[in-house]
């Protein structure tokens, strides 16, 4: 799967709209909202949607006639911790640096849901 997740990501697009849709958070984006905001056809856009679902990075739901596109957490969260597997071999020390470079920009808030 992290194969899948990885290919899938390596388009341009298909990132641009990932990365759109992580700062949209769980409620996501329609389908044409995300269309817009990246200038990307809905058809092509369409497809590129549906290889980051089925790479579990993405998940959709309908809400009446749109469909709307969020982040998968969980299937993100595998492939990170995938990448972070074998990080430490045993010394958590060589691994802080990096987590710690991603909590304040990433899921430390302010008590009013503010980035620090």
């Amino acid at each position: 799967m992290a194969v899948q997740s990885l290919g899938a990501l390596a388009q341009e697009s298909r990132l641009e709209a990932f990365r759109l849709l992580v700062r949209s958070g769980d409620e996501g984006l329609a389908a044409g909202e995300i269309a817009r905001a990246l200038e990307i056809p809905h058809n092509t856009l369409s497809s590129h949607l549906s290889i980051l679902v089925n790479a579990g990075l993405l998940k959709s739901r309908r809400e009446s006639r749109s469909i709307i596109y969020s982040v998968d957490f969980d299937g993100t969260r595998k492939l990170l911790s995938f990448l972070m597997e074998d990080c430490c071999q045993g010394n958590p020390e060589v691994c802080m640096p990096v987590l710690e470079s991603l909590l304040p920009g990433c899921c430390d808030t302010t008590s009013n849901g503010a980035k620090l």
